[in-house]
Formats: C-alpha cells, sequence, structure tokens
C-alpha cells in the first residue's frame, strides 16, 4: 500500500479516460498508479467491453459479478462515471470533467469524436492546457488512418509474427496483446512529457499514438539487422539471430534457458558440460563463429544437458556464472522466492468486504512510492462523489471570476 507521508508524483494530476480493452487503459491505470486521478467514463450500457471477457470472473462474497479478470487487470486505482455519449446530457458531462482535466485518452477510430464534439479541436478551445492522447490501430495519418486497429492484426503486419515461431510452423503471436500493452506504456511516455509542457507553458496538445507505429518500433534489434543487411529477419523458434548459444535446452527432466552472451560464458559452459575441448575451435570459439554454425553448436550442447537434472544444471550454470533460467509457469511465477520479495502480487480491499488480486506496476520510486489504493470499479461507482467535485469546481470558478 501507499505510504501516506508520501505523495506519488502525479498527484493532483487529472485525467478523463474515455478508453476501453486494453491500450487505452493500461496506460490510464499506469498514470493512476504514479499517482493520477483517473476518472473512467464508460457506456451506462455494459461499460468497458472487458467486464465480459470471461471467464474467469472476479466474485464478490455475496456472489455478486464483479467483472471478468480481464477488465481488472488495467482498471486500478480508477473512478468510474457513466455517460452515453450518444445523448446531449452525456456529451456535456464528458465536456464539463474535460475543462476540468489535465489529460484525455481515448480509443475511439479516427474522427469517431467529432460528431459529439469531443474530439482534440473541440475541446481545446474549452481547456487549452489539457493533453489530448488519441490512441489508434494506425494514426492520425497514412492511408490506414480510417481503419479499425486489432493487437492481433497488428502484431501480424508489423513483421513480429514473422520473426516469432518455429521456422517450418505457421508465425506466432505473443501470448498476450503485446502492441496493446506496449502502446499503453509509450503513451504514458508521451502524456508526461506534453504534460510537463503543459506545465511550463500552458499549453496542450495532440497525443497521437498508433499500435502499428509501436509494434514495428519495439522490433529493436532485428529492425536493425534488416536495415544493415538488407535480409528479412525469419523465425528462428527459441534461438537468438544474434548470439548462440541464446536459446532453450532440454535436461533430462524437462527445459531450461540458455543466455551465454559473451566468449568467456561459452567457456565456462563448456567446461560445466565437459566440452573442452571445442571452446578452443575456431568454428566455435567467437559468437560470431557459432552464430555461423548454430545447428552444429545446438547439436553439441543438447547432446550434454541431456545428461542432467534441470536443478542440477541451473545450480552449476549460477556457480560459474553461465546466465540460464527456468521455465516457469505463471503459477510458479508468482511462487518464485524473487517475485514475492519484490511484492509484485498486490491485493486490494475494494470497500465491500471483498479482496481482488492484481499485479502492480513493476516501477520502484524511492521518494514518491506509487500507490495501490483500490481495485477496478464497478461501473458507475463514482458517478454521485465526482459530479459533486465536479459541481464544486465549476463553482469555485464562477466565484473566482466574479471576484476578479
Amino acid at each position: 500500500m501507499t505510504d501516506s507521508r508520501k505523495k506519488p508524483p502525479l498527484a493532483g494530476i487529472r485525467v478523463i479516460e474515455l478508453a476501453r480493452v486494453l491500450a487505452g487503459p493500461w496506460a490510464g491505470q499506469m498514470l493512476a498508479d504514479l499517482g493520477a486521478d483517473v476518472i473512467k467514463v464508460e457506456n451506462p450500457d455494459g461499460g468497458d467491453d472487458t467486464r465480459q471477457w470471461g471467464p474467469p470472473f472476479v466474485e464478490g462474497g455475496d456472489g455478486e459479478n464483479l467483472s471478468a479478470a480481464y477488465y481488472h487487470c488495467a482498471n486500478r486505482n480508477k473512478r468510474s462515471v457513466t455517460a452515453d455519449l450518444k445523448t446531449e446530457e452525456g456529451q456535456s458531462l464528458v465536456r464539463r470533467l474535460a475543462a476540468t482535466a489535465d489529460v484525455l485518452i481515448e480509443n475511439f477510430k479516427l474522427g469517431g469524436l467529432v460528431k459529439y464534439g469531443l474530439d482534440y479541436e473541440s475541446l481545446r478551445k474549452v481547456n487549452p492546457k489539457l493533453v489530448y492522447c488519441s490512441i489508434t490501430g494506425f494514426g492520425q495519418s497514412g492511408p490506414y488512418a480510417s481503419l479499425a486497429g486489432y493487437d492481433y492484426i497488428v502484431q501480424g503486419m508489423s513483421g513480429f509474427m514473422s520473426i516469432t515461431g518455429e521456422p517450418d510452423r505457421q508465425p506466432m503471436k505473443a501470448g498476450v496483446a503485446i502492441a496493446d500493452i506496449f502502446t499503453g506504456i509509450y503513451a504514458v511516455a508521451a502524456i508526461e512529457a506534453a504534460l510537463i509542457h503543459a506545465l511550463k507553458t500552458g499549453e496542450g496538445q495532440l497525443v497521437d499514438m498508433a499500435l502499428l507505429d509501436v509494434q514495428s518500433a519495439v522490433l529493436a534489434n532485428q529492425n536493425m539487422n534488416y536495415l544493415v543487411s538488407g535480409r528479412a529477419p525469419a523465425r528462428l523458434g527459441n534461438a537468438h539471430p544474434n548470439i548462440s548459444p541464446y536459446e532453450v535446452v532440454p535436461s533430462a527432466d524437462g527445459y531450461l534457458i540458455l543466455a551465454v552472451g559473451n566468449d568467456n560464458q561459452f567457456r565456462r559452459l563448456c567446461t560445466i558440460l565437459g566440452l573442452d575441448g571445442i571452446a578452443g575451435d575456431e568454428r566455435f570459439s567467437t559468437n560470431k563463429a557459432r552464430v555461423a554454425n548454430r545447428d552444429e553448436v545446438r547439436r553439441m550442447i543438447s547432446t550434454e544437458t541431456l545428461k542432467w537434472q534441470k536443478a542440477d544444471l541451473l545450480k552449476a550454470c549460477e556457480e560459474n556464472a553461465v546466465p540460464a533460467g527456468a521455465i516457469n509457469t505463471i503459477e510458479e511465477m508468482f511462487a518464485d522466492p524473487q517475485i514475492k520479495a519484490r511484492g509484485l502480487r498486490i491485493d486490494l480491499p475494494d470497500g465491500a468486504g471483498n479482496v481482488i488480486p492484481g499485479v502492480r506496476t513493476p516501477v520502484v520510486l524511492s521518494k514518491t512510492p506509487l500507490r495501490y489504493e483500490r481495485p477496478g470499479p464497478r461501473l458507475g461507482e463514482h458517478q454521485e462523489e465526482v459530479l459533486a467535485e465536479l459541481e464544486a469546481l465549476e463553482r469555485a470558478e464562477r466565484e473566482g471570476k466574479s471576484a476578479l
């Protein structure tokens, strides 16, 4: 829980979230954990789509459906109000909220909020300092701008799936929606940069985030491998395109990861496995040579690792400074002593006698710790509270102007 004596870094920042599913809510949750007051505006007819994306569902002590586990992965620390954007009343509420906010996050299709008068150009007239973050599949420009964007499709279009999976099998997506999650994280960085500008100048701006931009950009070394060589990288399964041996290997009782990053580590691995004779062989003595002969390296290493129990080999690697690791299930990950020591799992009471588990934002700040105060809200849970605050802010604004 948050140390009440220290304010989180974004305390006093107000964020309006007109976003659903994952990329926008992920950004909103990070900002909320960092201390921002995030008000999630949902359609009164069911709210965020992910509330229904189960099983599993979180069940209250009285059997109440508290929304799907999926919803709770991205909506901690927020307050929920409802507004039907098709109505003048709903549009007016969002406009009033935006007038008091520092940030607005939305993930409607390009131009989807123009008809409601809730697009950037409309709301900047209401609040010139507003940082308005629009998250779409393809951004505000380009031939695909008007198309709907989905994480799975973007993983394919970006080239990510072309380098993921076994060479002779189907291209594979990641096990989670990484385009959405990376976009949410990049959005937070962009929002914070725009906030600094707004605090210095009083001038807000549009933050244009596109899933395809992000997923393409985070291919990192694989992008550079292509740009430098002119050859598109291919699927290598669990092998690394630039390092060998850097992959999954078998043991007598399961699999583990070897991550040999330099020649000294390779020599030490050879000693562990009784392969001292190959460490000086010019076919294997350098990483460049091992990459060129990766199939033979894999064959020799795997032949020897199969003779070991997994735990014994991991211990030997640790004792000899050879990077290696277990391949955990998610259950095993949460049971890992390092994960426990870092407090990755959190349990948040909802004020109604229920405790909902979650995973903290993986950021630790020594002076301004993040806050973890409440789980994802019920639909419209904070309607009266937020409306009362809004009326008080508007009244104070009117009285301040009349005093001038």
